[in-house]
């Protein structure tokens, strides 16, 4: 069998995120019984252990292309596991999971655990939301690489109280993996069990009962005269120091033997006991023993996927948590605590998508931690948990498409996270905060067009990178980060016509993959690297005149990206980024008078691009490709097929308007699409507005020069970059930012 780096890729939605959660737990800590290991089956020779198992994008490094990270984790992957419920057949992303799993050749080894809905329900009329399955799952892959009219039958465990169980299903998962009989994995499995158990029962069942008896103790010494009080509180908290060790220790001796049923049992008794008991006449060190056992509670619950009876510990433990931080307003440990009891019960909100009860549970620990914060104006944990709540809060409501309020929140996270780093700039936990806090209001902004804002926030992210990279330079993780963000800037900065510093910051990038590249030549997501950076240099080079170079950087890419595509032709970014190199090269030829040359390789470029944008129409870099694309071939069929031209340039202007509109690079081509119709008194109030967001790459200015359209300098643009990002390169631009109409 192929080795592989991950035995198994779970794919889910974010709404079944307990239940990954809890069989990546499973998986990982599952001990194969020993008189299996080493047996040949036809999945391979059995290991000792099914880790690591890669769970979705949890395991991703903070990188910038996740596309390109979780293609590379399916294809080391030896199985994949997929999560069904409604929410994942909804989901596009674990639809093409599937899809580029199969594409592989390993239909065979794509596993299903089911957890809600109904397998098949779309066969049922009225039925439909209830389906289980993914497309992809449903049915086989056709000639083309996509799911086609014939049924498959997929290979699955059901966790659902009415089908296995989650026990038996996951055992039956299992099963599969290796490649074994269930009934001959069970039949080992409770012998192994029955071997190790039987000193844990008795202890479990020990611990119960003199928990049981010292708490009646307690409660009866409590309702006896006053010279027992300190008696029964002795008592009481014997009992619950048991109950602590039943919750510590003896749940994760039950967790490591696979006994969840009596780990549920004692959590439980445990619940019903806490309960019981009053909230009142009571010392403080009681209420926040409870508080925090109810809340080991809720994350066992729901690390085992049960939501509603975590929601149940967690309201339990608030009740506590909220009885302590009102007798004690001005104690700022008492308030963090209850403020992150809310926070675990806006996130089980999150999970269960309630994203309206989820937000109301994160304003509630902000608000919390909020009038703590005016007594302790600068004790950290209050000011983390305040920067971690206002990225929760601005995910939830970019989920709801309110980027102006997603806005506020990660500024004021950025805000936060400076605060900290103010009292330690080195702390490493502090600059990742303030990385991600940059990085969401570089996306938002570039998506609103605030093209200073996005080059200032990415120039912030590039900084943080070079920090952290500075401090161990052999960690190759942290300069693949920093290679990708100074790509990224560079980029941007060529949209505003900075052509001299977004050449500086791709030669860097360049520079550090070419580095990374000699150190391991046979990384594919490196070679990707040195071929995207020598793509952006072509682009860059050919619109300063420099055929030669620009003609030598396109052909690098083209060559590395065909490579990387014959090896994976599922892996979509490798598609696209091959399409995008074409198209480089049909630029160059247009230029050079190679007009058949051109056509050519545009055409190429498109029977890439068109099925990737069918497949996935909302993603924007192969939207923007295809659509260039499109235009280009317009340009160069315009003179034999006027027709066939105009419905190109249509068709692109319909595509543009179905998008949010703010993106200065779909506005620019439109423009070019509305020019071309010559409906310029269309193109007119566009033209204005990208103007006024500084937008001036190359061939833009170039197309309005050839039209004869006044665009002049805008001034103010520059200023504000230049006083926003504190970039030392735009000064070298002023010319080109000065170009005359």
């Amino acid at each position: 069998m192929v080795p592989y780096r991950y035995y198994a890729f779970i794919s889910y939605s974010h709404a079944d995120r307990a239940w990954a959660d809890w069989l990546h737990k499973a998986l990982e800590t599952y001990r194969v019984p020993s008189r299996l290991v080493g047996h040949s089956t036809p999945a391979g020779a059995i290991p000792k252990s099914l880790a690591p198992i890669f769970r979705d994008r949890d395991e991703l490094p903070s990188a910038h292309d996740l596309n390109r990270k979780v293609g590379e984790a399916l294809a080391q992957s030896a199985n994949l596991i997929v999560i069904c419920s409604p929410h994942s057949a909804a989901s596009r992303w674990v639809n093409q999971e599937i899809v580029e799993f199969k594409r592989m050749g390993r239909a065979e080894r794509v596993f299903c655990l089911i957890v809600d809905g109904e397998p098949d329900a779309t066969e049922v009329s009225g039925r439909a939301a209830e389906e289980c399955f993914a497309p992809a799952l449903r049915y086989q892959l056709g000639a083309d690489g996509k799911p086609g009219k014939l049924r498959a039958e997929p290979i699955a465990a059901d966790a659902r109280a009415s089908g296995d169980g989650r026990a038996n299903a996951k055992l039956k998962l299992i099963s599969g993996l290796l490649g074994i009989g269930f009934n001959d994995l069970r039949q080992r499995e409770l012998q192994r069990r029955n071997r190790r158990m039987a000193a844990v029962t008795a202890v479990a069942l020990a611990v119960m009962a003199l928990t049981t008896a010292l708490a009646i103790n307690a409660v009866i010494a409590r309702n006896s005269a006053e010279v027992a009080r300190q008696a029964a509180e002795r008592r009481q908290k014997q009992a619950e120091h048991l109950v602590g060790f039943m919750l510590g220790d003896l749940n994760d001796k039950l967790a490591q033997v696979q006994r969840l049923d009596i780990m549920e049992a004692v959590d439980d008794q445990a619940m019903q006991y806490f309960q019981s008991l009053p909230t009142t006449d009571v010392t403080d060190e009681a209420l926040a023993q409870r508080a925090k056992a109810l809340e080991k509670i809720g994350s066992v619950r729901m690390d085992q996927g049960h939501l509603a009876a975590a929601m149940q510990a967690y309201q339990a433990s608030l009740k506590f948590a909220a009885a302590l931080a009102g007798a004690a307003p001005r104690d700022v440990a008492r308030q963090v605590a209850h403020a992150r009891t809310w926070t675990f019960i806006g996130r089980t909100h999150w999970y269960q998508g309630e994203l309206d009860d989820a937000l109301r549970g994160f304003q509630m620990a902000q608000r919390i931690l909020l009038r703590a914060r005016t007594v302790a104006p600068a004790d950290h944990d209050v000011v983390f948990e305040l920067a971690t709540l206002d990225n929760n809060i601005g995910h939830v409501l970019e989920s709801r498409a309110r980027f102006a309020e997603a806005t506020v929140q990660y500024q004021a996270m950025l805000d936060l996270t400076r605060a900290l780093l103010a009292a330690d700039p080195r702390n490493p936990d502090w600059l990742v905060q303030s990385g991600l806090a940059h990085n969401n209001l570089g996306k938002m902004a570039l998506l609103r067009g605030d093209l200073a804002t996005a080059i200032a926030e990415y120039a912030a992210d590039e900084r943080i990178e070079a920090e952290l990279a500075a401090r161990d330079p052999k960690d190759n993780n942290q300069r693949e980060n920093l290679l990708l963000v100074r790509g990224i800037l560079g980029r941007t900065l060529a949209l505003t016509g900075n052509q001299h510093a977004a050449m500086k910051y791709l030669r860097d990038a360049s520079a550090i993959a070419a580095q990374l590249h000699a150190a391991d030549p046979d990384n594919a997501g490196i070679g990707e690297d040195v071929a995207l950076c020598a793509l952006q240099l072509a682009r860059l080079l050919r619109m300063e005149g420099d055929a030669v170079v620009a003609g030598v950087q396109a052909a690098q890419a083209t060559s590395i990206l065909a490579g990387l595509t014959r090896q994976d032709p599922a892996n979509t970014g490798w598609r696209r980024e091959y399409a995008e190199a074409r198209l480089e090269q049909a630029e160059q030829a247009r230029v050079t008078g190679k007009a058949g040359v051109a056509l050519d390789l545009t055409r190429s470029a498109l029977a890439l691009l068109d099925p990737l944008l069918a497949d996935e129409p909302d993603d924007r870099p192969t939207l923007l490709s295809t659509l260039s694309a499109r235009l280009l071939l317009a340009d160069l069929i315009g003179q034999s097929d006027a027709t066939a031209a105009e419905a190109l340039r249509m068709g692109t202007l319909d595509a543009i308007g179905r998008q949010q509109t703010g993106d200065p690079r779909l506005d620019a081509l439109r423009v070019s699409a509305l020019l071309a119709l010559d409906r310029t008194s269309e193109a007119q109030p566009v033209i204005r507005r990208l103007w006024r967001t500084g937008y001036r790459e190359p061939t833009l200015s170039a197309l309005l020069r050839r039209e004869g359209l006044p665009y002049p300098t805008n001034t103010d643009f520059t200023q504000r970059l230049r006083g926003k990002s504190g970039l030392t390169l735009l000064a070298a631009s002023t010319a080109i930012q000065r170009e005359s109409p």
